[in-house]
C-alpha cells in the first residue's frame, strides 16, 4: 500500500490543496536547464549533449578533458545538434579520436567538428531542404569512412517516398563533396550500423512494416571491402547474411566484442536481455543468453543509438536493468562468472566504456540526471562507485518538500492488474486541511509503447509542491513490464490505456488518498489521445489537458510521418479492414460526450501530430459550449522545446484547474476559458 504520510510536515500551515505557495515557479523549470541526453568517451575525455530550453530548445555538446580541468562548449552558438531521423531523432552525433561528427538541425547535413575547429561539412547539400537526414553512425578503425543511417525525403513528399538506408562516406573532407554510397537499402528501415573492431565486419538492424522495431526485426551482418583511397564509394558490403530472423522477436543495440562475437538485445524470452551470437565464421550462428533476467535490459527504440550495455576488450559484458531497489549493474565474463549490483539511482542510460570505466547518465529519485563516471577496477568496491562529472542544477527545494515515487499496483478490467508511480503531495510549509482529499493528477505517458519514468523531474514537483497528487499509469502496453504486457495493447488502444487510466484513479479514490470528485487527466501525443479518449468516453475525470494529443485516428494513420505510418496496424487494426474501428475509437466521434473541462496544447510545426487535429477538438467543445481553452504554439513541434512556451503552457494548465475547481494558484496569471462563466466546478474550502 502507498505511504500516506508524504503530506507535509506536520507543524505546517493549512491551505486548501492546490492552492500551496510552492517554492517551485514555472520558470525554474528552465530555468539554467541544461539535462544530458547521450554520453561519449574516449582517452579519458568524456563528451555529453545538453538540451537548453533558454536558448531555444537547441542541442549544445559539451566536452571534459581527461583531469576534469575544462568542461567547455564543442559546437557554436548557431548549431543545434539534433537529427530529424524516424522525426524522433537520437543518435545525431558520435566522436572518433577525439573529433566529433554531428548532424545539424537546421540543414540535417552531417558536419565534422574538430577540436578547437568549426563545423565542417561532409555531405552534400540536398535539393530538397533538410531532405537528406544523417544519424546513428560510427567511423571505421582507420578513420577514413564514416557508415551511418541515412534518410532521404523525395521532393513530391509522400511517407511511401521517403527511404532509409545505411551510407558510407569520407571521414575527412577532401575537395568536392562526393554524394554518399549506400551500402543497405531495400528494407522499410534500418538502424544500428555497427563496425567490428577490426574494420572487416558490419553489423545493423532492419525491419519491415507493419512492424515496429519493438515489434519484429533482423539482425544483418556482413563483410565491409575497402574500395580505394578517394571518392564517395568508400566501401562496399559482400556477403550479407541475416544471423536472427527476428519473427516475432525484438532485436536491438547490436554491439561487437573483442573477438568478431556479435552481441544483441533480444526479448524472445519475454524481456529484453543480453545474447551472444557465435558461429559467424562459419555462417552457423547461434544466439545464446548471457543471463537472463525478467527486466528489461532495453527500451523501446523510440530514438537513436541508445546504450544499455557495453562489451569490454576482454570480452567482459556490463549491462544495466531498472528494478523495484532501483538499477542494476551486472558483469558477465567471458566465462560466465555473473555479479549482479544494485547501485543507489533510479536508472543508468547512455552507458559508454573508456578503459576500465563506463561513462553514463544516471537518473535519481530527488535530483535531476547527472552525467556520471563508474570505476570497474576501484580497489576493494563492494560495488563500482558512482563519481558525478557534471552536478545537475540544484533546484533549492528542501528534502522535505521532495514526493519521492512509490510504485503502485491495482485492480483494473477483466481482472487486469496495472501499475504506476504515486507522488502525494509534499511541502515543508504546509499542509492540507484534516478534513480534505488532494485533487489527482492522472498522467498518461506518450508512444503509448513507453513507460511511466520514476525519475526526478522538477515539473512533476511543482505540482506536488502546490498540494497534487500524481499517478503516472504504466497502463498495458507499456515496456519494462516484459513483452507480454506490452501486447497487452494489440488491438486495444483506447480501450485498455482508457480503463487502467480509470482504475489508478478510483482505485485512489477508493482509498482515501485523494478526492474522488477532482479527478484529472493529463498526456502528451498518444497520452493526449489516451486524455481525449477517456473525457468522451467516461465519466470518471472532472477535466483535463491534452497535449498535442491524437483526436482522429484515420487522420493520424494518414497523415503521420513513416516511422509511425503502420503502428496504428498493430494497436488498431490493419486499413481499409478496420475503418469502422478507427473511428469508433476516434475522440472525434464521440465529440457528444465532451461535457468536462478541457484544456488543448499544440505546436504549429508539430508533422507527428499535426494541428489539425487539435482544432478539431476545440471546434467541438466550442460548439457545444463546454469550458475550454486552446494554446497555439506557432515555433513548436512534437514535444515543447523553447522556454517561453514551456512556462506559458504549465502556468496555463495550473491556472485552468483553479478555475475548474475555484482555487487560485498562487503567482499564475489566469489562462482565458471561452464559457468560463460555468466554472468553477466545486467550491473552494475554506480552512
Amino acid at each position: 500500500m502507498p505511504d500516506r504520510t508524504a503530506t507535509g510536515a506536520a507543524s505546517a500551515r493549512q491551505l486548501p490543496y492546490g492552492s500551496w505557495p510552492s517554492p517551485i515557479s514555472a520558470i525554474d523549470l528552465v530555468a539554467g536547464a541544461a539535462l544530458p541526453t547521450d554520453v561519449w568517451a574516449e582517452g579519458g575525455s568524456v563528451w555529453w549533449s545538453q538540451t537548453r530550453p533558454d536558448q531555444g530548445g537547441r542541442i549544445q555538446l559539451v566536452r571534459r578533458d581527461p583531469d576534469g580541468a575544462v568542461h567547455e562548449d564543442v559546437l557554436p552558438d548557431d548549431f543545434n545538434a539534433r537529427t530529424a531521423v524516424h522525426e524522433m531523432g537520437g543518435g545525431a552525433w558520435w566522436v572518433h579520436d577525439g573529433t566529433v561528427y554531428a548532424a545539424k538541425w537546421s540543414d540535417q547535413r552531417l558536419y565534422r567538428v574538430e577540436r578547437g575547429g568549426s563545423p565542417v561539412p561532409l555531405t552534400p547539400e540536398p535539393d530538397v531542404p533538410r531532405g537528406l537526414r544523417y544519424a546513428d553512425g560510427r567511423v571505421t578503425p582507420d578513420g577514413r569512412t564514416v557508415i551511418c543511417v541515412r534518410e532521404t525525403h523525395p521532393p513530391e513528399g509522400g511517407t511511401e517516398l521517403v527511404r532509409n538506408e545505411i551510407v558510407a562516406l569520407p571521414a575527412v573532407p577532401a575537395g568536392e563533396l562526393a554524394e554518399p554510397s549506400v551500402l543497405v537499402s531495400g528494407y522499410d528501415f534500418v538502424t544500428s550500423p555497427r563496425i567490428s573492431p577490426d574494420g572487416r565486419k558490419l553489423a545493423w538492424i532492419a525491419w519491415q512494416y507493419p512492424n515496429m522495431p519493438w515489434d519484429s526485426t533482423v539482425l544483418w551482418v556482413a563483410d565491409i571491402e575497402p574500395l580505394g583511397e578517394s571518392g564517395g564509394a568508400q566501401c562496399r558490403l559482400v556477403r550479407p547474411c541475416p544471423v536472427a530472423s527476428g519473427r516475432g522477436e525484438s532485436l536491438v543495440q547490436p554491439e561487437w566484442g573483442p573477438d568478431g562475437e556479435l552481441y544483441v538485445v533480444s526479448d524472445r524470452n519475454n524481456w529484453w536481455n543480453v545474447y551472444r551470437i557465435t558461429g559467424l565464421e562459419r555462417l552457423r550462428p547461434r544466439m545464446l543468453p548471457l543471463h537472463e533476467v525478467e527486466a528489461e535490459v532495453a527500451v523501446p527504440p523510440w530514438l537513436l543509438g541508445q546504450s544499455r550495455y557495453v562489451v569490454s576488450p576482454e570480452g567482459t559484458v556490463w549491462y544495466t536493468y531498472s528494478a523495484p531497489d532501483g538499477a542494476h549493474l551486472v558483469r558477465v565474463t567471458k566465462d560466465g562468472n555473473v555479479a549482479d549490483t544494485a547501485l543507489p539511482l533510479l536508472r543508468l542510460e547512455a552507458m559508454r566504456l573508456d578503459g576500465t570505466t563506463i561513462r553514463a547518465i544516471a537518473a535519481y529519485a530527488a535530483q535531476e540526471p547527472a552525467v556520471v563516471s563508474l570505476a570497474l577496477d576501484a580497489p576493494g568496491a563492494r560495488r563500482p562507485p558512482v563519481t558525478v562529472l557534471c552536478p545537475p542544477r540544484d533546484p533549492g527545494l528542501p528534502d522535505a518538500s521532495i514526493s519521492r515515487p512509490q510504485r503502485v499496483s491495482f485492480p483494473s478490467a477483466r481482472g487486469r492488474t496495472a501499475y504506476g508511480w504515486l507522488y502525494l503531495p509534499r511541502n515543508a510549509d504546509v499542509t492540507g486541511p484534516p478534513d480534505e482529499l488532494p485533487p489527482l493528477l492522472v498522467t498518461i505517458h506518450g508512444g503509448p509503447t513507453s513507460a511511466a519514468d520514476p525519475a526526478f523531474r522538477l515539473a512533476t514537483q511543482y505540482w506536488t509542491t502546490r498540494g497534487f497528487a500524481v499517478v503516472d499509469v504504466d497502463y498495458g502496453g507499456s515496456t519494462g513490464l516484459g513483452r507480454g504486457y506490452r501486447r497487452l495493447l494489440d488491438g486495444a488502444w483506447g480501450v485498455v490505456d482508457v480503463e487502467d487510466a480509470c482504475a489508478a484513479a478510483t482505485w485512489l479514490a477508493d482509498e482515501d488518498l485523494v478526492d474522488g470528485g477532482r479527478l484529472l487527466i493529463r498526456g502528451g501525443s498518444a497520452g493526449g489521445f489516451t486524455v481525449l479518449t477517456a473525457l468522451a468516453t467516461r465519466e470518471v475525470f472532472a477535466a483535463g489537458a491534452s497535449h498535442y494529443g491524437v483526436a482522429d485516428l484515420a487522420a493520424l494513420a494518414r497523415d503521420t510521418h513513416k516511422f509511425e505510418a503502420r503502428y496504428l496496424d498493430r494497436l488498431v487494426g490493419p486499413l481499409p479492414a478496420a475503418a469502422a474501428v478507427y473511428a469508433e475509437r476516434s475522440p472525434l466521434t464521440h465529440v457528444d460526450g465532451f461535457d468536462r473541462p478541457l484544456i488543448v496544447f499544440q505546436g504549429g510545426e508539430d508533422v507527428i501530430v499535426p494541428p489539425a487535429q487539435a482544432e478539431l477538438i476545440v471546434e467541438a467543445l466550442a460548439a457545444k459550449g463546454v469550458p475550454h481553452a486552446y494554446l497555439l504554439f506557432p515555433d513548436e513541434q512534437h514535444g515543447f522545446r523553447r522556454a517561453e512556451n514551456i512556462v506559458r503552457a504549465i502556468e496555463a494548465e495550473v491556472s485552468f484547474y483553479g478555475q475548474v475547481f475555484g482555487f487560485e494558484p498562487p503567482g499564475v496569471d489566469p489562462v482565458p476559458i471561452t464559457f468560463g462563466d460555468q466554472l468553477p466546478l466545486t467550491k473552494p474550502h475554506e480552512p
